[in-house]
């Protein structure tokens, strides 16, 4: 089994692809660095499915991240779940597992979404903690992701970055920077990604995700994975490797999904801009003391 986090283009390895991925011969899947999972969607299943992640994980990186932790909600954890995510987690050596900034039910009742919470001290002391916990519980440290949100839940009284910066620092975890989301949010929220990336601690970035949005007929950026990524997201991206330098890149696509080689086609194009973020990275000084 290969193991630790990878640097490079990844891919989201949906159920849909994992025969593709089997029958591909090791020359096709080389601009691949490492493939993703979210737990909840192979754990506590039998057959096919498992079977075939185990083969996949023999050869190739995979890395994890979830759906279900709820970070924002305050139900105490379920231990249940956790005991069966150590569990899966143990048959890879991540550095790290993710999960969002968000919450996911509440008491007691599993609302399938990632919602999102208010920018709040006291959200962030709670979710600091909660991440913490979640941390010690998997024995593994965390990474947590900013997600898009189509409306603020309740008062805030911090803005987005001073509240994920609070949490990053309570918590002493790592940012799971989710471009697209940061893209989707700027268009429909009106504000300036680049003034958000510039205040952002780019040195508690561990991994980086891009994916495209669908537009609704009034406009609105619908965060589904569901379309190639935007050029707006590729711009994001290089400016953010310029400074960081290698990350692990993942591409993430859940709705539309078309073949085997599109998916290709479409990380050799992010690989190609990852690259040339790459050279630039190298050659500054003053990047490298973001990395």
């Amino acid at each position: 089994m290969r193991s630790k986090n990878p640097s490079g283009v990844g891919l989201g390895l949906r159920w849909e692809l994992l025969n593709d991925v089997l029958d591909a011969d090791e020359p096709r899947l080389a601009p691949i660095r490492f493939f993703e999972v979210s737990p909840e969607n192979y754990m506590r299943r039998g057959g096919h499915v498992p079977h075939s992640l185990a083969r996949i994980a023999e050869r190739h990186s995979v890395t994890t991240h979830g759906l279900m932790m709820s970070l924002g909600s305050t139900d105490p954890f379920d231990a249940a779940y956790f005991d069966e995510l150590k569990k899966f987690l143990g048959r890879f050596d991540g550095q790290w597992h993710s999960d969002h900034l968000s919450f996911s039910g509440l008491d007691g009742v599993m609302l399938h979404d990632l919602l999102p919470v208010p920018f709040t001290s006291q959200t962030a002391q709670r979710i600091a903690s909660r991440i913490r916990e979640a941390s010690q519980r998997l024995e593994r440290p965390m990474a947590v992701e900013n997600v898009s949100y189509y409306a603020t839940l309740g008062p805030s009284n911090l803005t987005e970055i001073e509240f994920i910066g609070e949490i990053l620092e309570r918590a002493d975890c790592g940012l799971l920077l989710d471009l697209n989301n940061l893209d989707v949010n700027a268009k429909n929220h009106r504000f300036d990604p680049w003034s958000w990336l510039a205040k952002i601690p780019l040195e508690r970035v561990v991994e980086i995700h891009v994916a495209g949005p669908e537009m609704w007929p009034n406009g609105l950026l619908i965060d589904t994975h569901g379309s190639p990524v935007r050029d707006s997201v590729y711009e994001l991206l290089q400016w953010v490797i310029e400074r960081t330098g290698p990350k692990p890149v993942l591409l993430e696509r859940d709705n539309n999904v078309p073949t085997f080689d599109e998916l290709l086609g479409e990380i050799e194009k992010i690989d190609a801009i990852y690259q040339a973020a790459l050279r630039v990275w190298e050659k500054s000084p003053e990047a490298h003391r973001a990395a």
